[in-house]
């Protein structure tokens, strides 16, 4: 196991394997020092700790996984895009009325195609936090999506998208300016285009701010990644009429990979290193990268006409087959 280079933020859950990395970090300041040679009991710590990280990983609750799908150490979307995306040119605002720095996108290269990569940004630390609105799209963001998709289809360049969004901006000013409208128009606008649309879910997919971006031809979500239409906290606010409930809503709402392959409303999980992307983002971003390339190959024959019937009765099915 590489210990981490930078200072690494432990779940509560994780508390077993901070323990051990704490360690091993200890023991190696020592052997830094002093001429005593720690190299095998820093092994036996690492292999101890892998194994005990293997073990929680491997049975987390949808509660655990909501907390993994929150950490600040994810890769972001930007992450993915300067990690896959060569020549990218980022198009601003939409048009109406502002530019919205929660949603990100523009034109690039992917394996030497040109596509429209749009996402949806959450900061990685407090200052980018505030810029990007913590992953909080309000109108003006999800006007631009829906300008950048119409852009794509008129260039017949597929669009890939990366959600990660708490939901969409709920304050006064976003209803003012129709803030459920716009999410509609959205999701209309993916219906209607023309070109394929590879979602990719690589954090938290809330509520309509996640879905009016993941209304794709293909929908990739990551192994440790949740979607719901509703956050466990204000699910256990309205039911329960107590937030301390939320690990209970979230084993309601099924809101996991696994739980959503199996309902069929994503297509492909995409796994996650041990220990979740924030672990090991570069091995991360290459596994979306495989799995990208893999769903735009599936799509990108068909004619619009097939491409577009396709995902209507894709979506028209959910919730319609037999599951048993």
């Amino acid at each position: 196991m590489l210990l981490p280079k930078i200072m690494r933020q432990f779940l509560d859950f994780e508390k077993p394997v901070a323990e051990l990395e704490n360690k091993i970090v200890e023991l190696q300041n020592v052997g830094q020092s002093s001429d005593v040679n720690i190299t095998e009991e820093v092994s036996r710590l690492a292999e101890k700790a892998e194994k005990q990280l293997r073990a929680i990983y491997a049975k987390l609750t949808p509660w655990q996984k909501v907390q993994v799908a929150r950490h600040a150490q994810r890769p972001h979307a930007s992450d993915y895009i300067k990690a896959l995306i060569t020549d990218f040119t980022p198009l601003a605002g939409d048009r109406l009325f502002a530019e919205d720095k929660a949603v990100i996108g523009g034109l690039g290269r992917f394996h030497d195609q040109t596509v429209m990569v749009i996402g949806i940004e959450r900061g990685a630390d407090l200052d980018t936090r505030l810029v990007h609105n913590f992953g909080m799209a309000r109108p003006e963001g999800y006007r631009k999506a829906q300008r950048l998709m119409r852009m794509a289809g008129q260039f017949n360049i597929p669009v890939i998208t990366l959600v990660d969004t708490p939901g969409a901006w709920p304050g006064i000013d976003a209803e003012q300016r129709g803030q459920a409208e716009a999410i509609a128009r959205s999701m209309e606008t993916c219906f209607r285009s023309s070109v394929p649309i590879i979602a990719v879910i690589i954090g938290e997919g809330g509520s309509g701010g996640a879905i009016a971006l993941a209304t794709g031809d293909k929908i990739l979500m990551l192994e440790h990644a949740i979607y719901s239409v509703i956050s466990p906290e204000a699910c256990s606010s309205i039911l329960w009429r107590d937030a301390t409930q939320a690990a209970q809503a979230a084993g309601a709402l099924c809101l996991t990979a696994q739980d959503l392959s199996r309902l069929k409303l994503i297509d492909t999980i995409i796994s996650e290193p041990v220990g979740g992307a924030q672990r090991d983002p570069t091995t991360m971003i290459e596994s979306v990268d495989a799995a990208l390339v893999e769903a735009l190959s599936e799509v990108s024959s068909y004619p619009a006409p097939i491409l577009q019937a396709k995902r209507r009765d894709k979506f028209l099915a959910m919730g319609r087959e037999d599951l048993s």
